[in-house]
């Protein structure tokens, strides 16, 4: 499962998919950008290193303007998304709710 997650955000930064923040950047309100923000912390510390290291985080229009940028997002979201569940599974089988 760990593999699947490191891919699909990799995967998802290589279609150029933009990292989300608390900044007002792309015309959206702050408010907007918090579950998807959620949703990209969800990936632990490959949001952190991205983030130090100020990658995929730009507001740049060229970026935007690529085909694949909307599914360079998805993968990103489904990325951290998806590490949540893992977690989760991780925390049930710990706690002996399944075996």
């Amino acid at each position: 499962m760990g593999g699947a997650v490191i891919g699909c955000f990799v995967i998802g930064l290589g279609m150029g998919g933009h990292m989300f923040d608390l900044s007002t950047g792309q015309g959206s309100s702050q408010l907007l950008q918090v579950p998807p923000m959620i949703a990209n912390l969800g990936a632990g510390v490959l949001y952190i290193v991205c983030w130090l290291a100020g990658y995929g985080f730009a507001d740049d229009p060229a970026q935007a303007a690529r085909a694949t940028y909307e599914y360079g997002n998805t993968f990103l979201l489904i990325a951290g998304l998806l590490n949540y569940l893992v977690m989760l599974d991780a925390f049930d089988i710990a706690a002996g709710r399944k075996p």
